[in-house]
């Protein structure tokens, strides 16, 4: 059996500082920035990839890996099939916690809030944006289904791209866009010794946010 101690593997936090000072009184500007400046940098893939967690109607908590795809002060966008685990997570409880973390800038964004589909005609226009061969990979896979091999999923798709060969490919119907309306954002900054820096915005209303450093 494995048995592994990973004591060791430690090393310092001392890219940058944070400040009250530096922080938007707007958590999303402040997002904004901290992710513009992470998509500048040519070291990090996969910027705007983030853990979504959700919880199950059993209590058990779940998180994965997707894309963010847009956000404004209306919240975070992402997509998905509502047929999938997670789908079926969301329905049983739409609140959610997404996790940015970029290593390369010892920096990490906390956010929660609570999810909803977007309107469907949003979700038409972002699937046929998509590159042709990412509509058919969402046409033929039923998300989170037990698949009998990888065979059975290329075959699917060569049949697939056969069939709508020349045509546009009809988006399914369980395929689409959650947004995530956020209440609370926090902030990470790794120091050197752990003694971290951390910034928590907790929403007083719609137009203002209280900002509190807390104890790393």
């Amino acid at each position: 059996m494995p048995n592994r101690d990973y004591h060791h593997e430690r090393r310092e936090y001392d890219f940058d500082a944070l400040t009250l000072e530096q922080m938007n009184e707007d958590p999303f500007k402040q997002f904004s920035k901290w992710m513009d400046f992470a998509l500048q940098q040519p070291q990090i893939k996969d910027a705007t990839a983030m853990s979504v967690a959700t919880v199950s109607a059993d209590g058990q908590p779940h998180s994965r890996v997707v894309l963010l795809k847009g956000f404004s002060h209306d919240g975070f966008v992402f997509y998905t099939s509502y047929d999938s685990d997670k789908g079926h997570q969301i329905e049983a409880n739409p609140r959610a916690a997404l996790l940015f973390f970029w290593p390369e800038l010892d920096r990490q964004i906390r956010i929660e809030g609570q999810l909803e589909k977007l309107p469907a005609e949003a979700s038409e226009i972002y699937f046929h944006n998509r590159p042709r061969d990412s509509q058919l990979a969402a046409y033929i896979s039923k998300q989170s289904h037990v698949v009998e091999d990888r065979a059975t999923l290329e075959t699917r798709l060569a049949e697939a791209a056969e069939k709508f060969d020349g045509q546009d490919i009809p988006k399914p119907d369980s395929w689409g866009g959650y947004r995530l309306n956020a209440h609370h954002f926090e902030f990470w900054q790794g120091r050197p010794s752990r003694l971290h820096d951390r910034f928590r915005y907790t929403m007083i209303d719609r137009l203002s946010w209280q900002i509190d450093r807390l104890s790393p």
